[in-house]
């Protein structure tokens, strides 16, 4: 079954302070903050926020394209409001995501797409390792 991602983002929202705000904290940090740091920096302006709002809110945003989830291996998810492509790199010790911004394989969609039965829309390359940080404290 073929899903039309048009229609996943054709569902419209009312407009809501908490997620404007939201997204442009994530919008000006290249941290790839937890939905818990992102409360945490919320909570000041939003007493009566919740969790669960942050994450609500989240959802909300990713399905309308405007954030995406990484999935970094670690307990928590991590968020980011940069959807261009780019590719991540992760430190296996202290959990920093780092964005690469060169694109080795720009066009791996089409090659892919043309050597399978498969049509592809995007991909992700994640290279983990260890940041220069954790390097020097070992």
């Amino acid at each position: 079954m073929r899903v039309n991602h048009q229609d996943r983002s054709a569902k419209s929202y009312r407009s809501s302070r908490q997620r404007e705000r939201l997204l442009a904290l994530l919008r000006s940090t290249g941290i790839h903050p937890t939905a818990s740091w992102l409360y945490d920096q919320l909570k000041k302006d939003f007493p009566s926020l919740s969790l669960g709002t942050v994450y609500r809110n989240l959802s909300i945003l990713i399905e309308q394209g405007l954030v995406r989830k990484i999935d970094s291996g670690s307990t928590f998810d991590r968020f980011e409001a940069k959807t261009t492509p780019h590719y991540h790199l992760i430190c296996n010790k202290c959990g920093k995501i780092i964005d690469f911004e060169q694109r080795f394989f720009p066009e791996i969609n089409k090659e892919i797409s043309r050597s399978t039965d498969f049509d592809i829309e995007s991909h992700r390359i994640d290279f983990f390792g260890t940041c220069s940080d954790c390097r020097t404290i070992s």
